[in-house]
C-alpha cells in the first residue's frame, strides 16, 4: 500500500488527517507532519524521515502538502531526489484530495499514479455559492461521465443504508468510492415534501453521480420498472428503519441494509455512539429480520462490522430499565 504523508505549516495537516479519518475511516500508513512556529527545516525533515520509516512499503510514498515552495514542500522535495522514479508530491492539499488519495489506494499501487489521479478531484472540490459566481467551464473542460450501460433491466442495488443524516460526507466519499453508484436515491416521504432539503441533497452528490429524492411509493414503482434502468447502479438512503420496511414490503428487492446512524431524540436510548432506538425502532428491525434482511452495521467501509442482534438486545434492556423508573 502507498504510504501518505500529510504535511503543513502549523496544525493543518493534523486537522485534515482527523477529518479524513472521520469521513473515510482510520487509515494505515498515513502520517501527519507539521511545522510548528518554534521549529525549522531540519525538524520537518526528521519528522518526514520518521514517517517514511514507519510505512510498510517505503518504495511508494506520496506527499500531500499545503503550499508549493514552503518549508514542508522544500524538505519533501529534498527527500524526493533519491526516489524520483516512485515517490510523488502534490501541493495545495484539501480534504477532497486527501479522501480521493485514500480511495485510490484501494485500486492503485503507485504513488505517482495516485498523484496524477487526484488532481481533478482536488480542483472540483473548490466551489462557490451562489452558483452564478462559479466560473463557467470551457468546452475543453473534463466531463466526468457516469458509469451507465444501455441495456434494459432493473436497478443494480449496490448499497441500501439507513442513516438519519442521509447524504453526507461519509456517503458521498467513502461509500460512493467503494460501491461506485451511478445514482444516489434518498427514499423519504418527509424529505420529498421539503424543497430546501431536496435541493441540498441533489447538490451534495459526488462528481459523476446523480442524486434524487423520491417518496417511498415512487421508489416502489421504480423498482418494478423493468424497461429503463439496466446499467444503473443505485445507492438507496433511508432516514428511518420504518421507511426501509415500507419500501421492502412494497417490493423494493433488498437483501441487506447498511446501518450507519440513527439520531438521538426524546424517548430514545443510545446503546452505542451512533445508533439510538425507541420501541418502534426495535420492533421495526425485528420485522426486517423476519423478512430475511441482513444487517451490516458500520459507518464507513473500513470499519469492522458490529453485531446488530447484540445492539438491539442492549437497546431493549435500556428501554426496559428506563420504563421501570
Amino acid at each position: 500500500m502507498v504510504g501518505i504523508i500529510l504535511a503543513s505549516h502549523g496544525g493543518f495537516a493534523e486537522g485534515i488527517f482527523q477529518s479524513g479519518s472521520m469521513i473515510f475511516g482510520e487509515q494505515e500508513n498515513v502520517k501527519a507532519v507539521t511545522l510548528m512556529p518554534n521549529e525549522g527545516p531540519d525538524d520537518v525533515r526528521r519528522k518526514m524521515e520518521e514517517a517514511v520509516s514507519s510505512f510498510d512499503n517505503q518504495d511508494e510514498v506520496l506527499f500531500l502538502i499545503d503550499l508549493w515552495g514552503g518549508t514542508p514542500f522544500n524538505q519533501a522535495n529534498n527527500l524526493l531526489e533519491k526516489h524520483k522514479d516512485t515517490w510523488a508530491i502534490v501541493a495545495g492539499m484539501n480534504l477532497p484530495m486527501v479522501i480521493e488519495a485514500y480511495a485510490s489506494r484501494l485500486s492503485m499501487e503507485s504513488a505517482q499514479e495516485i498523484a496524477t489521479h487526484i488532481i481533478e478531484t482536488a480542483k472540483d472540490g473548490v466551489k462557490i455559492k451562489p452558483e452564478e459566481l462559479q466560473p463557467q467551464k470551457t468546452s475543453e473542460s473534463v466531463v466526468v461521465k457516469s458509469n451507465v450501460g444501455g441495456r434494459p433491466g432493473k436497478f443494480e442495488y449496490v448499497l441500501a443504508r439507513i442513516d438519519s443524516r442521509l447524504l453526507h460526507g461519509q456517503v458521498a466519499t467513502a461509500w460512493s468510492k467503494t460501491v461506485n453508484p451511478t445514482r444516489i436515491i434518498v427514499v423519504s416521504d418527509n424529505v420529498a415534501r421539503d424543497e430546501l432539503r431536496t435541493k441540498m441533497i441533489t447538490q451534495a452528490a459526488p462528481n459523476g453521480v446523480k442524486a434524487h429524492v423520491v417518496p417511498i411509493a415512487q421508489m416502489i414503482k421504480l423498482a418494478k420498472d423493468d424497461q429503463h434502468f439496466g446499467g444503473q447502479k443505485a445507492l438507496l438512503l433511508f432516514e428511518t428503519p420504518q421507511d426501509a420496511l415500507k419500501a421492502i414490503e412494497g417490493g423494493v428487492p433488498l437483501e441487506t441494509l447498511n446501518i450507519g446512524s440513527m439520531a438521538h431524540s426524546a424517548g430514545k436510548v443510545q446503546p452505542n455512539k451512533v445508533l439510538a432506538f425507541n420501541q418502534d425502532d426495535i420492533d421495526t428491525y425485528k420485522k426486517l429480520e423476519e423478512k430475511g434482511i441482513k444487517f451490516d452495521v458500520r459507518k464507513v467501509p473500513s470499519d469492522g462490522k458490529e453485531n446488530m442482534d447484540g445492539i438491539l438486545r442492549k437497546a431493549q434492556e435500556m428501554l426496559n430499565e428506563k420504563n421501570r423508573k
